[in-house]
């Protein structure tokens, strides 16, 4: 077992910054990928960003040149999110992916609310 825990969402002008830390505990030793994913009211959850143990990144289209995701060890993945905008509020998810043997197992955080006023 994985547990996540998020901190750092709160209220931002647009324009303005904020960092998202995700610290994951238990069974980190065979966390393979780790990532953010948001959900905007009444859309799904959609990718924003994600690392793997290799240090590969992806992000989504939206969010490039912006945001930038880093691990710091196994056990914590940070979201720098730089001229944040309007259409970035939601609820930003942390999730790792836990690969053993041949089973592969999904984790969430419990969210953390992130607002752009404009």
């Amino acid at each position: 077992q994985v547990q996540l825990v998020e901190s750092g969402g709160g209220l931002v002008q647009a324009g303005g910054s904020l960092t998202l830390s995700c610290a994951a505990s238990g069974r980190v030793f065979n966390i393979k990928r780790m990532g953010w994913y948001g959900q905007a009211p009444g859309r799904q959850r959609e990718l924003v960003a994600l690392i793997t143990s290799d240090g590969l990144t992806n992000y989504a289209d939206s969010v490039k040149g912006r945001f930038t995701i880093s691990r710091d060890n196994e056990n914590t993945v940070k979201l720098q999110m730089n001229t944040l905008k309007p259409e970035d509020t939601a609820v930003y998810y942390c999730n790792a992916v836990e690969v053993t043997g041949l089973r592969l197992y999904d984790y969430w955080g419990q969210g953390t609310q992130v607002t752009v006023s404009s």
